[in-house]
């Protein structure tokens, strides 16, 4: 189990490298913020707000950021661009997982940030995806997206938050993932929902 995050991380790696052939046509002035599309606000309901009752405010001072998590979670992970908590139990437990990429100065972030919600959409079209959208967060727009059901129970389902920021002298791409595997997703729905709605972060 303790090589499910390194898994989710080289599929999130994997994904960037698909985005080359799209950002090599695109440059710095493609289309802002998703097409001037206005971004739904990170707004949770009072079930997403219950799951995160008795739980506490965790902190990753190295990027600024900090979440609220349930009860009885646990970090995992914290270094200078991962960062992981994880909820009780094995296979059947969720697990936060944080990612930053730093980018050039001169990274098309606009063009990467459209790229990112077409390949989404794409994926929606072909029944991968059940939920994209843009969605501000403290804040930074970003896009949230939504896993479908995995084929096997035991795959790995993901809620993810991406967005870009300058963050101490850099571009950074941040990468937010809830996930656990497919037959336990729906009872830790509202939990992920709550802990993703809960970030705050310096932008």
């Amino acid at each position: 189990m303790k090589h499910i995050p390194v898994l989710l991380l080289l599929a999130f790696a994997f994904s960037i490298c698909n985005l080359s052939s799209k950002l090599k046509k695109g440059n710095s002035n493609g289309s802002s913020d998703g097409g001037g599309v206005v971004a739904e606000h990170a707004d949770p309901t009072g079930a997403q707000l219950a799951a995160l009752s008795g739980g506490r405010e965790i902190k990753w001072d190295q990027q600024g950021m900090t979440w609220t998590v349930p009860p009885k979670w646990t970090q995992t992970t914290n270094e200078s661009k991962t960062f992981i908590w994880r909820s009780p139990g094995g296979s059947d437990a969720a697990s936060l997982i944080v990612n930053i990429s730093p980018m050039d100065e001169t990274f098309p972030t606009d063009v990467s940030i459209n790229a990112f919600y077409d390949g989404a959409q794409t994926r929606a079209k072909n029944g991968e995806v059940d939920e994209v959208k843009w969605l501000a967060i403290n804040g930074l727009k970003g896009l949230e997206f939504r896993e479908a059901n995995p084929e096997k129970p035991d795959g790995f389902r993901r809620l993810q938050w991406m967005a870009y920021r300058k963050f101490g002298g850099q571009v950074q791409l941040v990468n937010v993932m809830l996930a656990t595997d497919g037959k336990d997703f729906q009872r830790h729905q509202d939990a992920m929902y709550g802990v993703l709605y809960s970030t705050k972060l310096v932008h």
